[in-house]
């Protein structure tokens, strides 16, 4: 009978790291999801805008056809989004992009007309709704990102996560804050 207690201490122990294991494991694999679904947010917003481009370059053309470095300057760097990996990749592509459209609505301010065509107005509320859009993707990303790096990194999991296939993310940072200080805007 003296045996009994040690044993039914151990396999209380057991038990209890069993059930740590097991609540810690799920709660990884929850926060893994939630970042891969981020991401998928802000590739989802990034290609929409990517679409966008194609008909406000065309609108623009119409307008401001001898601005041809400008249009390749944004149509390269629609390219450089569409085809970035990662989130350092995507964000430098992302500070290319934000340089470009704001080249392009300054082309669009020299001309009243173009100001003033329906289809131009349509399209830069678009883009702006989508740069909304694209901003708060970053944020939701950036806030899973944050708490499964958080978990994986704490300790008692830190021993084990790596192993279990768990590691960090990283954040979406822009490389150059300068550029995206402010989203793409006309002055009318």
């Amino acid at each position: 009978m003296e045996w009994l207690i040690p044993v039914l201490i151990v396999v209380a122990l057991v038990l209890i790291v069993g059930i740590y294991f097991w609540v810690t494991y799920n709660s990884l694999v929850t926060l893994n999801v939630r970042v891969e679904e981020a991401w998928s947010d802000i590739t989802v917003q990034l290609k929409r805008r990517a679409d966008l481009i194609p008909n406000l370059i065309e609108a623009v053309k119409g307008y401001a056809a001898h601005e041809k470095a400008v249009f390749e300057n944004v149509t390269k760097a629609r390219a450089e989004t569409l085809t970035a990996q990662g989130p350092a990749a995507v964000s430098e592509a992302e500070t290319h992009m934000q340089q470009a459209l704001k080249s392009i609505f300054a082309v669009a301010e020299a001309y009243p007309q173009l100001q003033a065509s329906q289809n131009f107005l349509q399209l830069q509320s678009e883009i702006v709704d989508t740069e909304d859009k694209i901003q708060a993707s970053r944020r939701f990303y950036n806030g899973g990102v944050r708490e499964l790096n958080t978990k994986v990194k704490v300790f008692p999991n830190n021993l084990f996560a790596k192993g279990l296939g768990f590691s960090e993310h990283d954040f979406f940072e822009v490389t150059d804050n300068a550029a995206i200080a402010e989203p793409p805007r006309v002055q009318f």
